[in-house]
């Protein structure tokens, strides 16, 4: 297949974002990183109908969204968390995003739909209808996804006011 004209510069220019953004959905990294894999190979199957009048990253992130969506829902995620960290060989290429660790542990207790619905609504500043357009789902279920996760962050002392003025988003 011949790359399509625009897309590696759409790729250049926008596969950080989009990582840190899957980071946010699939709360890890390398999930992130795959996501916006993913992601990128059926944009590029989609090139033709997103370029150039398209909008080419909210489609991507519309797939990576839904990807995760879907993800949560399999029981078996192929890893098993443990006590311990393993040594880390390399820097963390995304260390300069703002309060990730500190918003990777709050997300961490979420349920990976109400970590998808939170990204969106909070990080991704979406609607609760065009959340639910891009899940396919309900008005009624994001609302209640979304709910239940702050009910959770609140019950775990997250959403302190401490935490929301010192600018913990982004």
């Amino acid at each position: 297949m011949r790359e399509p004209e625009g897309f590696r510069d759409f790729v250049a220019a926008r596969y950080p974002a989009l990582v840190r953004f899957g980071t946010l959905l699939a709360d890890d990294a390398g999930h992130g990183e795959d996501l916006a894999q993913v992601a990128l190979v059926k944009t590029l199957r989609a090139w033709r109908r997103l370029h150039p009048d398209g909008d080419a990253e909210a489609y991507t992130r519309r797939v990576m969204a839904r990807e995760a969506w879907r993800a949560g829902r399999r029981r078996w995620r192929g890893e098993v968390p443990t006590a311990e960290l393993p040594e880390v060989t390399a820097d963390d290429p995304y260390r300069h995003v703002v309060h990730q660790d500190t918003v990777s542990r709050l997300l961490d207790v979420l349920p990976a739909q109400q970590r998808v619905v939170l990204t969106l609504r909070y990080w991704a500043g979406l609607s609760e209808a065009e959340i639910a357009d891009q899940l396919g789902c309900s008005v009624g279920t994001v609302k209640s996804r979304a709910s239940r996760a702050l009910a959770t962050l609140r019950a775990a002392g997250a959403l302190t006011e401490t935490f929301l003025t010192n600018g913990a988003h982004r």
